[in-house]
């Protein structure tokens, strides 16, 4: 499975935060916010992962990740000239796509929660279609919306509806077969000029093809579109990494864990960033994991 993560887009919610730097660069606690969900896409077990962001802001990105190869990735980069809509990033990610299915995931939310790479892996070694992650809010009007029976196969999907039917908003992770690339080029803009993912997932679910995981108790889901969500999430990380002594998203860990790269890369990796807490972190784990 290939892995994109959409950072584009102009952040306009957290100006001045965002004039010259792109919102998925800032920091949530201790690393950068696009640390989180290429951490989930990691947690998938997949290594091979395009970044999508504006031009100004791709070299940026090159700087923070590289080509990936450090943490036994390969991560390439693309434009989005202007932001048209969520699915666009499947027209643009086409190439990277190929025949392969696709995880797509949004670069400005958090996932958390206990066995979620668990939950991923199954799902992805199972995809037949396209699976959504719904999470439970107290104002679904606010959101994409998901309806699900009792195995959850998708039964309605509604945005920003008046009268929700569940209180499941859909997260910004997805999950997609290989027809998405298809699908995605033949939807129609939206009023506004914009590939709307809620049609692409539409299709899935006049197919019967889409399901929708609950996230349930124990699990967070974070969208970091304003200033004080960002200053949440950065709390909610701080207080479980100082309460549990543990990283949350920490992406060296995660390669080390997954089998993308050894100790002895990690504890190379921890020394490079010499005297910070997460540095000291890393070498720390790779000193247990058996690094010399």
């Amino acid at each position: 499975m290939k892995g994109i993560i959409l950072a584009g887009g102009g952040g306009t919610r957290l100006r001045p935060l965002t004039g010259t730097l792109s919102k998925q660069l800032l920091p949530v606690y201790n690393k950068p916010m696009i640390y989180y969900p290429l951490a989930m896409l990691m947690l998938g077990g997949i290594r091979e992962i395009q970044v999508i962001s504006s031009p100004q802001h791709i070299p940026l990105f090159r700087r923070v990740l590289g080509d990936g190869s450090r943490l036994g990735l390969e991560i390439t980069y693309a434009e989005q000239a202007e932001p048209q809509g969520i699915a666009q990033a499947l027209t643009i990610g086409a190439g990277h796509i190929g025949d392969s299915p696709v995880a797509l995931i949004l670069g400005d939310n958090i996932f958390h929660g206990p066995g979620f790479s668990s939950v991923l892996q199954g799902s992805i070694r199972h995809l037949d279609g396209c699976v959504l992650f719904g999470y439970p809010v107290s104002d679904p009007r606010r959101y994409g919306v998901g309806e699900i029976d009792e195995d959850g196969l998708l039964l309605s999907l509604e945005e920003k509806p008046e009268r929700p039917r569940s209180n499941l908003a859909v997260t910004g992770l997805y999950l997609y077969d290989n027809d998405v690339v298809d699908i995605a080029k033949n939807i129609r803009p939206s009023a506004r000029g914009e590939l709307e993912i809620t049609d692409v997932n539409k299709v899935y679910l006049e197919q019967r093809r889409a399901r929708l995981i609950e996230l349930g108790h124990g699990f967070a889901w974070l969208d970091m579109g304003t200033h004080d969500s960002l200053l949440q999430a950065s709390q909610y990380v701080q207080l479980l990494e100082q309460r549990q002594g543990v990283r949350i998203a920490c992406i060296e860990e995660i390669a080390l864990r997954m089998g993308f790269i050894d100790a002895e890369a990690v504890y190379r990796l921890g020394r490079e960033l010499g005297a910070s807490g997460y540095g000291a972190y890393l070498m720390e784990v790779a000193t247990h994991a058996g690094a010399a």
